[in-house]
């Protein structure tokens, strides 16, 4: 992976991960801003404005890929890179939530 991509998407916002996270399916923005309504109980909202800005730019870089259209939605799903930057931060992610409990390198703190 270019360095490039590490440093501008990791750490990624919340709507980034979202986006890359629904995008392990084939969706169309307003279905990636549904999933993540739910995901989150509501606590995240896409704006439009971000979800197509997010898209454009993340198509640009090479994470996702237009697969197709239904109607006038565009379809995307998530490429070999996209998978690999989403990757790393889920195991940041899973690094912070495991050091916020305490444990260290993958194992528990056993005092």
């Amino acid at each position: 992976m270019d360095k490039k991509i590490e440093r501008v998407y990791v750490p990624m916002t919340e709507s980034a991960f979202y986006i890359l996270f629904a995008l392990q399916e084939e969706r169309h923005g307003y279905d990636i801003t549904q999933v993540t309504k739910e995901l989150t109980a509501g606590q995240v909202v896409i704006s439009p404005g971000t979800m197509y800005g997010t898209l454009s730019k993340m198509e640009k870089d090479g994470l996702i890929v237009l697969v197709g259209e239904e109607g006038k939605r565009k379809l995307y799903r998530l490429t070999a890179l996209g998978r690999e930057v989403l990757d790393l931060e889920l195991a940041r992610i899973e690094r912070l939530y495991r050091n916020s409990k305490g444990e260290r390198y993958g194992n528990e703190n056993r005092s």
